[in-house]
């Protein structure tokens, strides 16, 4: 993937893993637009990257979602990057009672958004020369952790939904990517819940560096070592992973 000259949309970008990207975009000679739920985490973004473009939208929401194509194709109709990075990760029991509604929200974001996303931005993105969907999944895709079910569910379905869409879009010129985090020292699960994780600058560094070199599908530490193993390596590896948090 060729790293400059290009628009870039990174959803869920005002922090974490998301930022860490927007910044080597631009780094490498691309214009890029962050959005984000909170106006405020946008404006800290912006003091942080100087030039960084933003844009409130909450993703879970379908009507938000489509309005965000209609700006895009109104202000930036030379984008031609979409990076699908937002995500919420909660730890929960099955088991235990709660509405619906707060379960699904974490589907909206990690599966419904970059699904609907990839349909709506699809058309755009093949008026362009090149272009490109990069789809975040996780080392987690690979060998759930337990207390976060739902989480992993949509991470495993996201990777699924990648490797058909790369295949339709096989001979256009649309490539479709995927990073595969492991933990990243981030407070997606929560504050201080990550601390444990990979630096997240040294985790964007070695992504974008594969991406540049054609890779199209890109782990890290021990989400690289999962998204290549076995079965029997997943199942050892997912058993010692859970007894840890047992």
């Amino acid at each position: 993937m060729n790293l400059s000259e290009n628009t870039v949309l990174i959803t869920g970008g005002a922090s974490g893993i998301g930022l860490a990207l927007a910044k080597r975009f631009q780094q490498a000679g691309s214009q890029v637009i962050v959005c984000g739920r909170r106006a405020d985490k946008l404006r800290e973004a912006q003091r942080e990257v100087p030039g960084l473009l933003t844009r409130v939208c909450d993703v879970a929401q379908p009507a938000e979602r489509e309005e965000l194509l209609r700006w895009v194709q109104q202000e930036h109709p030379q984008l031609n990057v979409l990076v699908n990075n937002a995500g919420i990760q909660r730890r929960l029991q099955v088991a235990d009672e709660e509405p619906w509604e707060v379960r699904q929200q974490e589907i909206a974001i990690n599966l419904d958004a970059p699904i609907h996303l990839c349909s709506l931005f699809v058309r755009h993105l093949q008026q362009q020369p090149r272009a490109a969907i990069i789809n975040v999944t996780s080392g987690l895709a690979f060998t759930p952790m337990a207390i976060a079910p739902v989480y992993c569910a949509t991470k495993a379905a996201l990777h699924s939904f990648t490797q058909s869409l790369r295949y339709q879009l096989q001979d256009t010129a649309v490539e479709v990517l995927e990073i595969v985090p492991p933990a990243v020292n981030t407070d997606l699960g929560g504050a201080g819940l990550h601390t444990f994780g990979a630096d997240v600058n040294e985790f964007a560094d070695s992504v974008m560096a594969r991406l540049a070199n054609g890779e199209q599908e890109v782990g890290f530490g021990t989400s690289e070592v999962r998204r290549l193993a076995s079965r029997s390596e997943l199942d050892a590896a997912m058993e010692a992973m859970n007894a840890r948090f047992s």
